[in-house]
């Protein structure tokens, strides 16, 4: 029995429009990324030629910057990938135009215009701008790790890359003894090939080492400028606590803790014996005028509840120290460590165990735009807030100046990775930085509510702690969650990870993931609300 099936005819011709404009709607995303782009400011893509081949003149900028943007709106980060869809889709067909560049071409675009990159995603925040986007009333930030394109197996020791470069070196010197015994001075100049090429292995090494020693020189400062602090602090606590003054949580417990205990149980011993001595004077002035004193005779020194409360805070600040002393005498930590395929890469700590990568910081507003994004070396986020900051603070300018006069940061937002003091007390916006884990943070609001403002005398966390357990602070900070982490999300399903080595080529492309999050945000909007 014969089925009425449709013929299946590869053979036959057909005939495309030949108009590119009727082979996609109108409301295809392609049209709107090729209409933004030609909207943006792109001379500083236009700065530097690009070849298309010998003999051929070179590609447009401004279609190379439409073929990445694009490309990165629907996750496509590979130059081969893209060279591929040049061929074989139709929106990357209509943006090259039929002539697309091959994945070297892409590549090299890609790595000679970082800067611009970078400037292309405030020039997306400005169209944002236009569109409505951006309620700043609401900021919240928070941070990702993002793989780098290295091994994690990659990292070496600097026992191991001095070796290595000796090695090399040794091998260079041979080669060129062996040349002079053969050839004398008719050899001629030329290097040889492990000295000419600048991307053979003597280079990296060169490179790892140089990152190397600049890690060594940063860690020395930063212990520098830690003593130095905590010299300070010493001080600081040392006058508050002889003063009976509250000190507080913070690094300056940990300075000096021993003697700061024992000035604490001084300070309750003397308070009771001059109890003890107060009450026999009054029961002796009493036994003159032929009265009997009235009142209970104070505790002896060593039974009183606050002094035997001191004593137990002198034994485990003993404790401690004993214990701090027991890890300085270990073995030193094992040395420093780089990476000598991407050496500016760190090793991150996740949930899920060790990266090799990059922190990558976010900026959300209250309706889910990207305002800020920076990429860093920090393991951990508490360094990157004040920065991030900065980044939120100057969006904020860039949207003023487009006449949006709704711009001003109301509040930041941020989870426990970044309490620190410092991140409390620095001058900026108003924020809420919680102090505990998510749901210790909710439990504190729910069992122990305040009102009102924290006390005058309140320490910076004492003060952010009160806020953070009024209805109307926990509140606020309850959307923290509900704004970054659809960002974060989001953008990772553009770039979970690195394609391109080094701090500022890491920069450069995440802010030109960035941009593409935000333009697929102002289509979305744009084209419901035409």
């Amino acid at each position: 029995m014969a089925w009425g099936y449709r013929p299946v005819d590869r053979d036959q011709q057909f005939l495309l429009p030949l108009d590119m404009r009727e082979w996609l709607p109108e409301s295809h995303l392609v049209w709107f990324v090729i209409e933004t782009v030609e909207q943006l400011d792109t001379s500083g893509f236009h700065e530097r030629s690009v070849l298309g081949g010998v003999g051929r003149a070179g590609f447009d900028p401004d279609m190379l910057v439409t073929l990445l943007v694009y490309g990165y709106a629907n996750g496509v980060r590979s130059a081969r990938q893209i060279d591929r869809l040049c061929e074989v889709d139709v929106a990357f067909r209509v943006i090259c135009a039929q002539d697309g560049p091959e994945h070297s071409t892409i590549s090299r675009f890609r790595a000679a215009h970082e800067e611009a990159f970078v400037q292309l995603f405030t020039q997306v925040l400005g169209l944002a701008a236009h569109a409505g986007l951006g309620r700043f009333g609401t900021i919240a930030v928070d941070g990702y790790k993002a793989a780098a394109s290295a091994s994690i197996d990659a990292n070496r020791d600097e026992g191991w890359l001095r070796e290595q470069a000796r090695r090399i070196a040794a091998e260079a010197a041979a080669i060129d003894a062996a040349e002079d015994a053969e050839l004398g001075a008719a050899r001629g100049d030329e290097l040889p090939a492990e000295l000419a090429d600048p991307t053979t292995r003597a280079a990296k090494l060169r490179a790892a080492l140089q990152e190397l020693e600049q890690r060594k020189q940063a860690a020395l400062e930063a212990a520098e400028q830690t003593e130095a602090e905590g010299a300070a602090a010493g001080k600081e606590l040392m006058r508050r606590v002889a003063a009976g003054q509250k000190t507080g949580p913070g690094k300056a417990r940990r300075v000096d803790e021993v003697e700061v205990a024992r000035l604490r149980l001084a300070r309750a011993e003397a308070a009771q014996q001059a109890k003890i001595d107060a009450g026999r004077a009054r029961r002796a002035a009493a036994r003159q005028r032929g009265e009997t004193a009235l009142g209970r005779h104070p505790r002896p020194v060593e039974h009183y509840v606050a002094v035997r409360h001191a004593h137990q805070m002198l034994r485990r600040a003993v404790q401690r120290q004993q214990a701090r002393d027991a890890v300085q005498e270990q073995p030193p930590k094992p040395p420093l460590r780089v990476n000598v395929t991407d050496p500016q890469s760190r090793l991150m700590p996740t949930r899920k165990g060790w990266l090799q990568g990059y922190n990558v910081q976010v900026g959300v507003s209250g309706d889910q735009l990207i305002v800020a994004v920076r990429v860093s070396q920090h393991t951990n986020d508490s360094e990157e807030f004040i920065p991030m900051m900065a980044a939120v603070q100057q969006a904020s300018q860039l949207f003023q100046a487009a006449g949006r006069d709704d711009a001003a940061v109301g509040v930041v937002l941020a989870d426990v990775g970044y309490a620190t003091d410092a991140n409390l007390v620095a001058p900026g916006p108003d924020r809420l930085i919680a102090l505990a884990s998510g749901r210790n943070q909710h439990q504190a609001a729910v069992h122990e509510p305040t009102q009102g403002q924290p006390p005058d005398e309140a320490t910076p966390r004492e003060a952010m702690r009160h806020r953070l357990r009024t209805p109307e602070g926990a509140a606020t900070y309850k959307r923290r969650g509900a704004t970054v982490e659809p960002g974060i999300g989001n953008l990772k399903k553009i770039i979970s990870g690195l394609s391109r080595r080094g701090l500022q080529a890491a920069t450069a492309e995440v802010n030109l993931a960035a941009a593409a999050f935000n333009l697929l945000k102002i289509y979305r909007i744009t084209s419901t609300t035409g």
